[in-house]
């Protein structure tokens, strides 16, 4: 198992502590709405991944190493069993962290996002970004500009460009995006479980009602690993169904952590 790393992190409010993992090309920002509005009732940290936001970066990006940074982050920072938000591969990190470490978390709510291996692949999201000339850059217009000969959803493309930083007069990704990009069949997948005991505490699977990351064939496979779940939809939302519908999402956490 890879050596930990040393996460950047947010934290919000006073109480129980809860930790909220962002998805592939997010980054703590994007859940400052929520976990402010969390922080009414509990201690919130909003990691960093590696290889995004603030965190390092590193040549591993699997669901082992990233599970083994959040377990690392709960003993170093000495969190009493605290709950655990994620998103995408952010819910895939929370996933194989509590099915190896049950001991460490009190439940889950897992947003979007199943222990399945999946088809798709965001590698034409990361060749777009690759494929921008950083230097000629005059303006983060330029950059949508040049990203939506390839994406044309506008809301994808701001997303995406969350990760684009100016310093020293300079354009960069704060996204490692060569790696994402290798550990790409990684991401898409889920980590092989033998010999692990299913993970006990309540968990809630709460997913976009217009998404299609959590197909009901998956329901099996969750309840295999996750016994005690709740499936929950957010109607008229998809995949980023917490960027889209953060009032209704906020309160369906804020009950099921209570």
């Amino acid at each position: 198992m890879s050596t930990p790393l040393e996460l950047s992190y947010q934290e919000f409010g006073q109480g129980k502590p809860l930790i909220i993992l962002h998805g592939l090309f997010g980054s703590s920002t994007n859940w400052r709405g929520i976990a402010r509005t969390l922080s009414d009732s509990f201690k919130v940290y909003v990691l960093d991944a590696r290889n995004h936001g603030e965190s390092p970066w590193s040549d591993a990006m699997t669901y082992d190493a990233m599970a083994n940074d959040l377990g690392h982050f709960i003993k170093q920072h000495e969190l009493k069993k605290p709950g655990v938000i994620g998103h995408s591969m952010g819910g895939k990190t929370a996933m194989a962290a509590a099915l190896r470490f049950p001991e460490l978390t009190d439940r889950l709510a897992i947003l979007d996002i199943a222990p399945v291996v999946y088809s798709h692949t965001h590698a034409p999201h990361i060749d777009a970004m690759q494929n921008i000339d950083l230097a000629s850059l005059k303006s983060r217009t330029d950059a949508d500009a040049a990203l939506k000969r390839s994406i044309p959803q506008a809301a994808i493309r701001q997303f995406l460009l969350q990760n684009l930083v100016y310093k020293d007069g300079m354009y960069s990704w704060r996204i490692n995006l060569e790696v994402s990009l290798r550990a790409m069949d990684d991401l898409i997948g889920f980590p092989e479980l033998q010999n692990i005991p299913v993970y006990t505490h309540d968990t809630l699977f709460l997913y976009g009602g217009l998404s299609d990351y959590v197909q009901p064939a998956s329901h099996r496979r969750i309840l295999e690993l996750f016994p005690n779940t709740k499936f929950e939809t957010v109607e008229n939302a998809g995949h980023w169904l917490h960027a889209e519908q953060p009032k209704l999402v906020s309160e369906i956490l804020g009950e099921f952590l209570k």
